[in-house]
């Protein structure tokens, strides 16, 4: 599995109505193209940043599914001019992950192994 994890860096003042568009716009529609998202995860330090995952079964997924996402018409005509000029600057990191992880993470179950398995 691969775990997308981005940092955003909100510009002052916005971070509320960021989050709101994220949550209510964004969310749905990256849940409705099958990508899994966890988050948004506040900074504890910084008002005006978070860290938000998501999840793909694989790199090849991760870009048909980002494609599907990012060229559809609701991001290109709704929500990109919405979402982008909010932001200072975003981050993105990935990580290969075992499955259980990321089941843990959308349970909230924590990212404890299970015993004997292994399955990266």
């Amino acid at each position: 599995m691969i775990v997308e994890i981005r940092t955003y860096h909100i510009k002052a003042g916005l971070r509320d109505a960021f989050l709101k568009f994220f949550e209510r716009e964004a969310v749905p529609l990256q849940r409705s193209l099958d990508i899994g998202v966890v988050g948004p995860f506040i900074d504890a330090e910084h008002d005006d940043v978070f860290v938000w995952l998501r999840t793909f079964p694989s790199l090849r997924a991760r870009d048909e599914m980002k494609r599907a996402l990012y060229e559809g018409d609701k991001w290109k005509n709704e929500l990109e001019s919405v979402a982008m000029p909010m932001l200072e600057s975003y981050d993105v990191v990935l990580a290969s992950v075992p499955t259980w992880f990321v089941n843990d993470l959308k349970t909230g179950r924590g990212a404890a192994a299970p015993t004997g398995v292994d399955d990266a």
